[in-house]
């Protein structure tokens, strides 16, 4: 009777959890599933019918339009260049910090750590953007998507660091004292040892950083500004609407939409596994 009980208070609570994902995951995937149908449908039936969410008939002329009308093959292709160098670059300076602050040894570790870990809860937002623009001035960047690059490489993501430092944790010492025993130096360690063992982090870091250097917009508009060429695709999307065919047009703008987030849900459902993995092992220990 009591096992009977046990189990039937296990179901119940899995109905629960169930329960509370299903609903949050309509919550939060509902936006993006009338993104997607509405770039289907035409101004008229959307303005006709707004309550209405799967069109009679998909239009797919509103993406050939939307792709034409902004220049999308260009924004696209910048976004794929920004979001690759900064993606490759925040894997390499995340994992080497993350490395140095869990298996070096140097005065005053921790609390430099504790230091770095703490601007997490700080938020700025746009107050850092004048400060940031003057330096990239100084330095001649300010005008293209290497600024932007460089300064999201640079300024090392606390969130990244944090998953990485505690990733690194997992992995045995015995590894860098049989290295260390073979002639191997501190990073030398890290190159042939401990970085081929973070297929699932760098698979992490690689989603979370992709995902804002994809969506990233005000850094991006400021730098490229004086040169549109070199704008991104969200860039793009939002100037859109500012455009005279397309301002009142809600299926463009929509399909614009549609057009820069469908990249985003490919990566993510390709390295689904290895995301989920990287967060979940990386949080065992440390």
């Amino acid at each position: 009777m009591k096992q009977q009980n046990v189990k039937s208070s296990r179901f119940a609570n899995k109905i629960f959890v169930y329960l509370i994902l299903g609903v949050g995951s309509i919550f939060a995937g509902f936006p993006i599933f009338y993104t997607l149908m509405g770039s289907g449908r035409s101004t008229q039936d959307l303005l006709a019918n707004p309550g209405s969410i799967i069109p009679e008939v998909f239009v797919f002329d509103n993406f050939i339009e939307a792709w034409n009308l902004a220049n999308f093959a260009r924004f696209t292709w910048n976004s794929v260049f920004l979001s690759f160098f900064i993606v490759i670059g925040t894997i390499i300076t995340s994992t080497v910090a993350a490395y140095v602050f869990e298996r070096g040894k140097f005065w005053g570790k921790e609390l430099l750590f504790a230091l770095v870990l703490s601007s997490m809860f700080v938020s700025l937002g746009s107050l850092t953007l004048f400060p940031i623009l003057r330096i990239a001035q100084f330095f001649g960047i300010n005008q293209s998507l290497w600024g932007v690059i460089i300064i999201r490489v640079l300024g090392l993501n606390v969130a990244n660091l944090f998953i990485a430092r505690g990733y690194i944790a997992t992995i045995s010492r015995e590894l860098d004292e049989a290295a260390k025993m073979d002639g191997c130096s501190f990073f030398s360690t890290f190159i042939y040892i401990i970085f081929p063992l973070l297929k699932p982090l760098i698979a992490t870091i690689g989603i979370l950083t992709f995902r804002s250097s994809w969506n990233d917009f005000m850094l991006p508009m400021v730098f490229t500004m004086a040169n549109p060429d070199r704008m991104p695709l969200v860039v793009g999307v939002v100037n859109l609407r500012n455009m005279g065919e397309s301002a009142a047009n809600w299926s463009l703008m929509l399909a614009g939409t549609a057009i820069s987030i469908i990249p985003m849900i490919v990566v993510f459902l390709i390295f689904n596994k290895q995301f989920i993995n990287g967060l979940t092992e990386g949080s065992v220990k440390g």
